[in-house]
């Protein structure tokens, strides 16, 4: 994995995260290298904050760029420097503890760049509403090339701390759309938008966030909603396979990263085993669960397994996994696969140093397993239709 910060695997995850959903490594560098003179005495809290100020200040320089390029008329031109911008402010705030105000503004920032982006560029994408109870969580919907026909659709799910403006960034949307399959990418409760403007916390199950997507994709004429999949990174790598082993419309699945019992992350994590994916990881986590404090924290978490419920499905399931991920372990992969036994078609696929994708989410080469992924779904789309061929 790129490591421009020594010995800092936080920050070092956030630039690779930076460059695998849509930043430069030269605009990188520029955010790092004032970083690294830090003095010898900054706390956490002062060694985050100038994080923070680091790279908003890149995102806001491209910000007046693209105002610029957008005068003279340079729509392309302003909206793929607005796209970047996104990336920093995003890279920026996520880092922060919830308490910290100036990371609304980012995030208010990451959301208006992102909308340019779309705008400026005439990408193939939409924001949608997707009901939830007496209120909804947003999402992006992107089309796939398939003419007038209905096609099938994938629905991608986040993680702890990750959103849907990363999902499109890493390209897999459009990977999708160009093997004619849509995308609708959400930020379910306790992620993203959901969380962040609306105060949509999370929930175990996570079924029912999949139902609310489903329902929404069926009354679209542009969706085949028999064949609806589900695709899941990081801590959706536990909501995304919980999604699919208990709402029946879902025909596929693929778990990208292995999540199999995030609750016993938790204690090693406390037991300080493993890496953290951001600074003050514990008023994140109470955050996205809507806990009050860590006592009402420690009696959800163990609530958020796998386990003794993964035989349920019966749908394709790919589990991709880094041989390398320091945030969740490599036997919980193979829990996973060994627990798919009613699946018709399952598959277990560890990425190693002679493909690179082995960090935590394929961070250090999101590309390779992006593309495997998308294969492995084209395919199975394919094989679906054939089978309900008369």
């Amino acid at each position: 994995m790129f490591e421009p910060i020594p010995g800092k695997y936080v920050w070092n995850l956030s630039a690779g995260l930076a460059l695998a959903t849509g930043g430069l490594i030269g605009e990188v560098d520029r955010t790092c290298r004032p970083l690294l003179d830090a003095p010898a005495d900054q706390t956490e809290d002062e060694a985050t904050q100038a994080f923070f100020t680091s790279w908003c200040s890149v995102a806001d320089t491209l910000v007046e760029l693209a105002d610029e390029d957008e005068k003279l008329g340079r729509r392309r031109s302003a909206g793929e420097k607005h796209r970047r911008a996104a990336v920093y402010y995003q890279t920026a705030e996520r880092m922060q503890a919830h308490s910290y105000a100036p990371r609304k503004e980012a995030y208010r920032k990451t959301l208006a760049s992102f909308a340019k982006f779309l705008e400026l560029t005439d990408q193939p994408a939409q924001r949608v509403e997707i009901p939830y109870g007496d209120t909804s969580f947003p999402g992006i919907f992107m089309r796939a090339d398939a003419g007038d026909t209905p096609a099938p659709c994938v629905i991608f799910f986040n993680g702890l701390d990750s959103t849907k403006e990363q999902f499109y960034g890493s390209g897999t949307p459009d990977e999708l759309r160009r093997r004619g399959i849509s995308t609708l990418m959400v930020d379910a409760p306790g992620a993203g938008e959901a969380l962040r403007l609306r105060g949509l916390t999370a929930v175990v199950e996570s079924e029912r966030w999949a139902a609310a997507c489903i329902d929404l994709l069926e009354q679209r004429a542009d969706v085949d909603s028999s064949l609806i999949g589900m695709l899941a990174w990081s801590l959706g790598g536990y909501y995304g396979p919980r999604a699919t082993a208990f709402e029946p419309r879902i025909k596929f699945s693929v778990a990208w990263g292995a999540n199999y019992d995030w609750g016993q992350v938790q204690l090693r994590r406390l037991a300080n085993q493993g890496d953290r994916p951001v600074p003050h990881y514990w008023e994140h986590v109470r955050w996205v669960w809507g806990a009050e404090d860590m006592d009402e924290f420690l009696q959800i978490a163990p609530k958020v397994t796998l386990r003794g419920i993964m035989d349920r499905v019966r749908v394709p399931f790919l589990v991709v996994h880094g041989e390398h991920d320091r945030q969740i372990p490599l036997e919980y992969a193979h829990n996973l696969f060994d627990d798919l036994v009613n699946s018709p078609k399952r598959e277990l696929k560890v990425f190693t140093d002679r493909e690179g994708g082995v960090e935590h989410c394929s961070i250090d080469n999101m590309p390779m397993v992006r593309d495997y992924i998308c294969d492995w779904i084209d395919e199975t789309v394919a094989e679906l239709k054939a089978a309900r061929v008369p």
